[in-house]
């Protein structure tokens, strides 16, 4: 296993007096920002990544390509690299896929996310 992919946050279990452990590998976090940014209103794709469409006519899974994550003591730092589309106030886009990655990261993995930071590395006229 690549060191990018090593679960980075463990969680004790206690189902029915079992004991257990929860890793999630950052591709998973990753994956979740992704998917959270691009269901934001405004957002082309992240940079890197396919259109929302093309992801959905064939199947693309690997949402995690332009979204780099750190954990450190079960909190998490996001950096986003997006494409917004035309005609949309970059700095709404940027507060609406903060809110939307932080929401999901949090409710899906139990973390706290301290930050996510949002690259705006272009705009996407073809819709325009």
């Amino acid at each position: 296993m690549s060191k990018e992919n090593e679960p980075i946050y463990g969680a004790k279990l206690n189902p029915e007096g079992m004991d257990g452990a929860v890793k999630i590998a950052n591709d998973v976090i990753a994956s979740i920002a992704g998917l959270a940014a691009t269901e934001a209103e405004g957002v082309a794709y992240m940079s890197g990544n396919m259109t929302k469409e093309f992801i959905g006519k064939f199947g693309i899974k690997n949402l995690s390509k332009g979204a780099v994550i750190g954990v450190e003591n079960g909190e998490v730092s996001a950096e986003l690299s997006l494409v917004v589309q035309y005609g949309y106030s970059i700095p709404k886009v940027a507060k609406a896929v903060q809110e939307k990655v932080r929401t999901a990261i949090e409710s899906m993995t139990g973390l706290t996310v301290l930050r996510v930071n949002v690259h705006i590395v272009g705009v996407d006229i073809e819709k325009a």
